[in-house]
């Protein structure tokens, strides 16, 4: 029995460090990120992606603590991942948006509450950029209406951009 009050001493202690870490992360990457004049949108992103790690390795840490052996974590593992491989070979479209959202991130020059117009004979779309994710660029258009674009359609169409002040302004 006291073997398993302090595997619940230990969970909670992971539990701990896991919310504890991530206000902690959050702080910096918000904080380095604002000297580094990132917008918004990709300070989420960023976030979005410690988080991601942090509940990996949580999990890695609770599996441990909870009497799982090496074999069994790897099987599981590699079952998961031999099937998200399959999953992304299958689609090459969510490979592709998970990779333009990497390049929209670093080098594009769409930000949020940026207003574009697509220019492209069959797509008609138009508003302001109101989020940015890991597979779409959601627009609002005049008509509140919500249109999400794969973020691969960045880099196959041409667009126009127009800052939101500049609008407003206008």
């Amino acid at each position: 029995m006291e073997a398993f009050n302090i595997q619940i001493i230990e969970t909670l202690l992971v539990f701990g460090a896991y919310i504890i870490s991530y206000f902690i992360v959050k702080s910096v990457i918000n904080n380095a990120l604002k000297r580094t004049q990132f917008e918004r949108g990709r300070r989420k992103m960023t976030i979005r992606a410690v988080q991601l790690f942090t509940t990996i390795t949580a999990i890695i840490l609770l599996t441990g603590i909870w009497g799982f052996r090496q074999n069994e974590i790897a099987l599981f593992a590699s079952t998961i991942l031999t099937a998200l491989r399959i999953a992304l070979f299958a689609q090459w479209s969510l490979l592709s948006n998970i990779t333009s959202s990497i390049l929209i991130f670093f080098n594009h020059p769409v930000k949020l509450g940026d207003y574009i117009k697509v220019l492209h004979k069959d797509y008609h779309y138009e508003g302001e950029v109101t989020e940015m994710n890991y597979f779409f660029v959601h627009i609002k258009t005049s008509n509140n209406e919500i249109i999400t674009i794969p973020n691969s359609h960045f880099f196959d169409r041409s667009f126009s951009v127009k800052d939101n002040e500049k609008k407003t302004n206008s």
